[in-house]
């Protein structure tokens, strides 16, 4: 089993130009469209995080049982859903402003514990920026990497919710040593700072840059660098696109009966080849529809 640990909320996507044009609702959060989308590729998934007692929390609970995921590890608050207002531009790319005060998912309590299925977790984006919850999804992360758990990290900088840039990057450098797997857009790369290899010999046994429609670049320990181009695609907006690259990942990993540190590392060139050409086409897919609806395995080719 995955267990994806992190925040779920709303979307307000517009439906044409302008901020304020026909704003529609979709089920969102970096770690959500994660979870999400390894349950439409098969893999056994759960979700861990804190989820309203409102409308929208009960509406995000239900795309993840659509999707097969897991839902026992998910907390309930009375607190309201955090929203995301999108503004899309005329590539099609993303921006979103934020209204977390006082919601449900930065109220996240450390777990007592993962089930003794899990394989790998997965963490990311606004959950390891808002208190109280940031520490205790740190905690999390902490203690499944000592138990020898495989974890992925996605730190997708959400820069108008970080109020001192530099404790972050401090405390981002603070997490490396219990990563496995570090995948991060381009922009997240340049915002913080490092490099692929001093970020690897923190701790991590490959790093994964996406750069938009160019594809994707890896970086493993034994110093190779190996890259895929994107796939063409209409792009309707990249809404959950480095999400499901997520997914893509660890799904592929978990075929190849990689979800270890160790068994990462051994991941030869044709491997890592075939993984990214798998996480582009299933990142262009999100990208051609409207919000985060990453792909079923009944539209991609193998592994």
């Amino acid at each position: 089993m995955i267990v994806v640990a992190g925040e779920a909320l709303i979307d307000l996507v517009p439906q044409g130009a302008g901020a304020l044009v026909g704003l529609l609702p979709r089920l969102g959060g970096g770690p959500y469209n994660t979870a999400v989308a390894l349950g439409r590729l098969g893999s056994p998934t759960a979700f861990c995080s804190r989820v309203s007692d409102d409308a929208f929390g009960e509406a995000l609970l239900g795309g993840l049982r659509e999707a097969d995921v897991d839902v026992s590890l998910v907390q309930r608050g009375a607190e309201p859903t955090t929203l995301a207002v999108a503004t899309i531009g005329p590539d099609g790319s993303a921006g979103f402003s934020f209204y977390v005060e006082g919601t449900a998912d930065r109220l996240f309590s450390a777990a007592d514990g993962l089930p003794d299925a899990t394989k790998a977790v997965s963490f990311g984006t606004c959950s390891l920026v808002l208190e109280p919850g940031a520490t205790a999804y740190e905690e999390l992360m902490r203690a499944a990497a000592a138990r020898g758990v495989f974890t992925a990290l996605d730190p997708n900088i959400r820069a108008v919710l970080i109020p001192d840039p530099d404790a972050y990057r401090a405390r981002f450098k603070s997490w490396l040593p219990s990563v496995s797997l570090l995948k991060l857009s381009q922009e997240d790369a340049e915002w913080l700072g490092g490099t692929p290899r001093e970020w690897l010999a923190s701790g991590p046994g490959a790093v994964v840059i996406t750069r938009g429609g160019d594809g994707l670049t890896v970086f493993t320990r034994d110093g190779r660098e190996l890259s895929v181009p994107g796939e063409p695609v209409e792009v309707v907006d990249t809404i959950g696109a480095g999400d499901t690259v997520n997914a893509a990942l660890l799904h592929g990993l978990a075929a190849r009966d990689a979800l270890s540190p160790a068994a990462l590392t051994e991941l030869g060139p044709d491997d890592w080849t075939r993984l990214l050409r798998f996480a582009a086409r299933a990142a262009a897919i999100t990208c051609s529809r409207a919000g985060a609806e990453p792909p079923y395995a009944s539209e991609l080719g193998g592994l």
